[in-house]
């Protein structure tokens, strides 16, 4: 352990953070990467990590600087539609947060936000502008992605001629599981749903533009939606390369995959060394972690337009 229990993975980087320890401040939740603490007064500090999962699985090691794209590019999204989506996010200036926090300053750094707390919706809000992942997979097998038909002959990464909303449970541990529009308004009312369905379209659809004036395709993405004192908020993390599939605009050709920035990078090299995706993970080469970092790295640049603060 490091200074205030900054746990790091020497073997690694020196500095990438794989666990947080805060004495005295109340660990709500640890996530697969982020750790969540509760403040008691109705506030949250989220906390991300530099742990990478991939099959549903916590690698040994951690990618360096990954917490701190997670948390600067998602504070990037809720500053440039803050006007249109309400969202949880208060600040992630570490001389706002409270003074119990302050001693954790150079933990918290770049890595960190503070929010509101909200109810969460018990449903991931996944909207696709391309095919691919798990929607390519159903449309081979089915035409349709849940419950969704569409047309016969599409290929690989084809754009969609519209976005389509495709609801997905929230799976505590293993995978989520698509779902159709019907079973989710089942789960959260049917006007919940139609709100939820309505505001993530338009969401995903201003961050498309967005993100293609920087040469960026957003693919596909997953929102998170909670109440907070009576409204429907945005929360969690939003339009990073952990919830969603980024592809750079130059080179892109439908029929086959795409490279991305994103952790695919990492699902490659294990998929070539024949894993069998249960605990324990094979260690990660050293060249393999350094080329994730970098496309993470590339993503928050490309996008903002700066570098990691």
């Amino acid at each position: 352990m490091g200074k205030f229990g900054l746990a790091v993975n020497p073997a690694t980087h020196p500095e990438t953070l794989l666990e947080s320890a805060l004495p005295g401040i109340k660990l709500l939740a640890r996530g697969k990467v982020r750790d969540i603490y509760d403040l008691g007064d109705g506030r949250l500090l989220i906390l991300a990590t530099d742990r990478l999962s991939a099959f549903d699985v916590v690698m040994a090691q951690g990618i360096p600087d990954k917490g701190r794209v997670l948390t600067q590019l998602s504070c990037f999204w809720f500053g440039q539609f803050s006007d249109v989506f309400r969202s949880h996010f208060i600040t992630n200036n570490t001389r706002e947060f409270p003074s119990e926090l302050h001693p954790y300053t150079e933990v918290l750094s770049g890595r960190s936000m503070l929010v509101h707390r909200a109810c969460p919706f018990p449903v991931e809000c996944v909207v696709r502008g391309y095919l691919a992942g798990s929607g390519w997979k159903d449309y081979r097998e089915t035409g349709e992605i849940c419950g969704i038909r569409l047309p016969s002959g599409l290929e690989q990464s084809a754009r969609l001629d519209e976005p389509i909303f495709t609801p997905a449970t929230k799976a505590a541990t293993g995978h989520d599981e698509n779902i159709s529009f019907e079973e989710m308004a089942a789960r959260v009312g049917p006007g919940e749903a139609e709100t939820l369905r309505s505001l993530s379209l338009r969401l995903y659809s201003k961050a498309r533009d967005f993100a293609l004036g920087r040469g960026v395709i957003i693919a596909d993405t997953k929102f998170e939606w909670g109440m907070w004192n009576g409204s429907i908020i945005l929360i969690d993390e939003v339009l990073t390369p952990d919830s969603s599939r980024f592809w750079p605009e130059k080179g892109y050709e439908p029929g086959k995959p795409q490279p991305s920035f994103d952790k695919q990078f990492v699902r490659d090299y294990l998929e070539s060394v024949r894993w069998n995706k249960k605990p324990p993970p094979p260690p990660l080469p050293r060249e393999i972690v350094t080329k994730t970092s970098e496309k993470y790295r590339d993503a928050l640049r490309r996008l903002t337009g700066q570098g990691l603060y």
